[in-house]
């Protein structure tokens, strides 16, 4: 097996065994084992196949850029990174897609909510995007790809999971909220996604191992 078939078939295992393990299998598991014993059978899986993947991701090495990432793209994944450090850390604060949380009908969506009701996912989906672009090699497209069809499909999957279990409430919370950001106007992400997004994109473009973000103009 070549590193690269190793990266795609964890890949494939990453992709595919949380699906799994969050929709079909879900209720069958935890009938059978109990929540808490699920819980660690869907870490243990997560991290396995993660780690299968960051494996071989490391072993396959340099390989051809299959595009070169300039000035202008590199000012754009700056920018979008900003973005999706702002979107994780907000995500936070009052998530109603969080295990216990409920929405309350007619209440207004607030901060990075009323950007998109998926700003986790979409922070996730940020940092895969920019790390595809600014790497640019095959074994990107295919690490990176997995991350950001993992990000999306899963907040689509979440909307028919909360759709089921919450009903009205959720189609309501849906009505007023946009999947992806800023396709329902632009919002204020709230004082504490700002500052907190803000420090944790320049605190992880400085310790990047690779010059990154405004660093890799400022030093």
């Amino acid at each position: 097996m070549t590193p690269q078939m190793g990266l795609t078939g964890f890949a494939l295992l990453f992709v595919g065994t949380h699906f799994l393990l969050s929709h079909p299998l879900r209720g069958p598991l935890v009938r059978a084992v109990g929540e808490k014993a699920f819980q660690g059978i869907y870490s243990v899986v997560a991290l396995v196949t993660f780690g299968g993947m960051i494996y071989f991701y490391r072993v396959i090495g340099r390989e051809p850029p299959l595009w070169q990432a300039g000035d202008a793209l590199w000012l754009f994944v700056t920018l979008l990174m900003w973005l999706g450090s702002i979107l994780f850390v907000g995500s936070f604060v009052r998530n109603p897609a969080f295990p216990g949380a409920h929405v309350e009908r007619g209440v207004k969506p607030q901060g990075v909510f009323a950007i998109t009701r998926h700003p986790m996912m979409w922070g996730f989906a940020s940092w895969a995007i920019v790390h595809l672009i600014a790497v640019g090699m095959p074994k990107a497209l295919v690490f990176d790809g997995a991350i950001l069809l993992l990000a999306l499909a899963g907040a689509a999957g979440q909307d028919a999971k909360k759709a089921r279990l919450m009903g009205e409430d959720w189609h309501d919370w849906t009505a007023q909220t946009a999947f992806v950001p800023f396709t329902r106007g632009f919002a204020n992400p709230g004082m504490v996604a700002l500052l907190g997004g803000t420090v944790l994109f320049f605190a992880a473009t400085w310790a990047h191992p690779v010059p990154a973000g405004f660093f890799r103009w400022i030093g």
